[in-house]
């Protein structure tokens, strides 16, 4: 059961108001159409052929027997697949990722790596002559055994510096009176989309047309455009409707390789991922060990924070999962370390997952929180509050807002914190033991430049055109809110369409950016819409249109702090004979800048706690250290939170409207999910009196060895 209350705005209008999707019709009925259902003349089917050895070379490929089974029309691979152009750097400032750059050579640096592409007439001919297809390999010795210790592990700057020092950290540790020092394992986790990875490519007057399934169609266009060294306006790729992405959605093998197809046969190509195949090309969360030492003042004063973490990345590329970020924001101390380090292993690239860094990193950090409030026996909140920031403790800049402490007290009034005796091991109903345990949230707000069309039609109505990309989240809906205040009409008169590289370059769904930068394009360009219809004027048959481009007000945002904040709170039962984990409820309460959609906006609370559930007791992905593949890649052997697993869960926000952004968004896609497995771990331990430093708290690891029941 999930519940949820709203506050009230600030403003009148369609923004803040509960309003069902407007694509919600179309979705239920099933006329909304995904990148697999599209069906287009003359279409033909790739399936792709992945490595079965996890490093060395194709020597050779039996592409005869396989050519000559019905209805196969190419096998691609590394001796005849079209060249493209991986020297370049990608629409986010990175170079785009190896394994998306397929058949340009015979090396194989993991398993499950792509080395041909099957087409056929049908998919179930792809499919099979795929599977007939062999590949002759010259192996080499591999290393997928990820540590905390590993030798080979440095320091690698992503989007943030690898690496903050402030103060002597060994000499406020040795002054501290209380000393938590522990390391923190996360494991490998997969974004599982209900929408498998797919793409279909053709060729329309010298133009190519991706139809895809992304978290932002300019992305993909400006990768596959310098991929194939085209020029851009002749590249147009759509992607109408999205069934989740969670930050794999971006420039993949499938798209690539369906382009290839595409172009070798001149006839339309779809490439659909399966799901055992995403769990090698779509990208995933890493693994992490994280060590923190906190050291403080008897009264729980920080006076030492160290937060160092390690991720492991591919042999073809660095990809690092900053989880000591969360630490730069969240909690100061005189001495204040943190490190981001990789070690690159014979495995896939890892990539952006839901709060990719925060997650992981706010599991290991406000464990540890919770770790120290109990040694100096302080209510956790109030340790927490002891703590509170005045500024960024790394940057020093002043924070845009930081209502933290006010998530607190209302989440603490509604979750009856107060009545918490704070001794665990205590509560017990049969043969549950019963804790609760809270955690803190954060997670950036920010904006990219987006372009938006607004136009004034005949007829009275209006139609916006943005590239953005709804993943099931409402985008659709929210900027539909949004217009409709911008230019001061009813909601049925505004038209949105999204998900178009033709609308223009905008920002992608993704790092909870997504609607505020295209609310800010859209108010832009309705804005200057507004001005140009004076009263009583007649709008012409073709329309009025205005383009908008935020790229210089975004680049002349003042430098904050900006964040949204949060508190979860979890209870839980534990069963003493099984070590079984219930969570029986939860509350998250969001200070996340002005809610746009309060229907649409408990969903996205409401799922990332439920992903924390399933963090905190459930998904982890096994790689085999002799084959250098997964153990169960699929979704029976990879385990995530069930309706069985989901009781009653909470989401509520404070007003808090960022004053430096147009709408006073500040993004929730991600808030929910930070915190969350922590503050179940944090309820284990009240529940239990054992800590638990490794995800999934599974109850092979909740019961002591060689017990088979805990002690109760």
């Amino acid at each position: 059961m999930t519940t949820a209350t709203t506050r009230a705005t600030t403003a009148q209008g369609a923004v803040g108001t509960a309003h069902t999707r407007v694509e919600g019709r179309d979705k239920v009925t099933g006329a909304a159409r995904y990148a697999g259902d599209i069906p287009f003349a003359e279409l033909a089917h790739g399936w792709l052929v992945l490595s079965s050895v996890a490093r060395g070379r194709v020597r050779s490929l039996e592409t005869a027997p396989v050519l000559a089974m019905p209805g196969v029309l190419a096998v691609l691979h590394h001796e005849n697949a079209p060249r493209v152009d991986s020297d370049h750097i990608g629409l986010l400032g990175v170079p785009p990722e190896p394994t998306s750059v397929v058949f340009q050579h015979d090396r194989v640096p993991h398993m499950g790596w792509p080395v041909a592409l099957v087409v056929a007439e049908t998919s179930e001919q792809a499919r099979e002559a795929a599977e007939a297809l062999v590949v002759h390999y010259e192996s080499e010795p591999h290393d997928v055994a990820f540590s905390g210790g590993h030798p080979d592990v440095y320091a690698l700057d992503g989007h943030m510096p690898a690496v903050t020092k402030k103060g002597d950290l060994e000499a406020e540790l040795a002054a501290s009176a209380v000393v938590v020092d522990e390391e923190y394992t996360t494991p490998e986790e997969h974004h599982s989309p209900m929408e498998p990875h797919a793409a279909a490519a053709r060729w329309d007057g010298g133009r190519l047309e991706v139809v895809d399934s992304n978290q932002g169609s300019t992305w993909v266009a400006d990768g596959l455009a310098k991929l194939f060294s085209l020029d851009p306006e002749s590249v147009r790729v759509r992607s109408e409707h999205v069934g989740g992405g969670f930050g794999s959605k971006g420039v993949r093998a499938h798209q690539v390789a369906a382009v290839m197809a595409a172009t070798v046969l001149q006839r339309p190509v779809r490439v659909v991922l399966t799901r055992r195949q995403m769990f090698a090309l779509a990208g995933y969360r890493s693994p992490t060990a994280q060590r923190i030492r906190l050291g403080a003042d008897a009264d729980g004063r920080l006076r030492a924070l160290d937060h160092s973490s390690v991720n492991l990345t591919s042999t073809v590329h660095e990809f690092v999962e900053p989880s000591a970020g969360v630490a730069r924001v969240m909690y100061d101390a005189d001495a204040h370390h943190t490190a981001n380090r990789v070690v690159r292993l014979d495995v896939p690239t890892p990539t952006w997952m839901r709060a990719p860094g925060e997650a992981p990193g706010s599991f290991a950090l406000e464990a540890a929180l919770d770790e120290l409030a109990e040694k100096c026996g302080i209510d956790p909140i109030e340790l927490r509050a002891r703590n509170e920031p005045e500024r960024g403790p790394v940057s020093g800049r002043a924070f845009s807002s930081r209502n933290l402490l006010a998530c607190f007290r209302a989440g603490a009034r509604r979750f009856g914190w107060a009545d918490r005796d704070p001794r665990p091991g205590l509560r017990r109903e049969g043969r549950w033991l019963l804790g609760t345990g809270t955690a803190a949230a954060s997670f950036p707000a920010g904006a990219g430049p987006s372009t938006a069309v607004v136009t004034a039609e005949a007829d009275g109505t209006f139609t916006v055109r943005i590239a953005a990309a709804d993943l099931g989240t409402g985008a659709r809906t929210a900027l539909t809110l949004v217009a409709a205040d911008a230019l001061e009409v009813a909601t049925d008169r505004v038209r949105v369409r999204i998900g178009d590289s033709d609308f223009g370059p905008a920002m992608i769904a993704g790092g909870s950016m997504g609607t505020r930068s295209w609310a800010w394009a859209i108010t832009a360009a309705a804005g200057e819409l507004r001005e140009r219809l004076s009263p009583g004027s007649t709008v012409p048959p073709e329309g009025i249109t205005v383009r908008s481009d935020t790229t210089a007000a975004i680049g002349a945002l003042a430098q904050k702090e900006r964040h949204s904040f949060g508190a979860q709170f979890a209870e839980v039962a534990v069963d003493v004979a099984t070590g079984e984990v219930r969570v029986r409820r939860m509350l998250g309460v969001f200070a996340a800048g002005r809610i746009v959609n309060p229907l649409t906006a408990r969903s996205q609370f409401v799922g990332g706690m439920i992903w924390g559930i399933s963090m905190a007791l459930h998904e982890e992905a096994v790689r085999d250290r002799a084959s250098g593949g997964h153990v169960g890649a699929d979704l029976a052997g990879y385990h995530v939170a069930t309706h069985a697993d989901v009781q009653r869960i909470e989401a509520d926000w404070i007003d808090d409207p960022d004053p430096d952004d147009p709408v006073g968004i500040k993004g929730i896609g991600e808030i929910g999910i930070v915190g969350a497995a922590a503050a179940i771990a944090n309820a284990v331990w009240h529940a239990t009196g054992v800590r638990h430093r490794s995800l999934p708290i599974r109850p092979d690891r909740v019961l002591p060895a060689g017990t088979g029941a805990l002690r109760a």
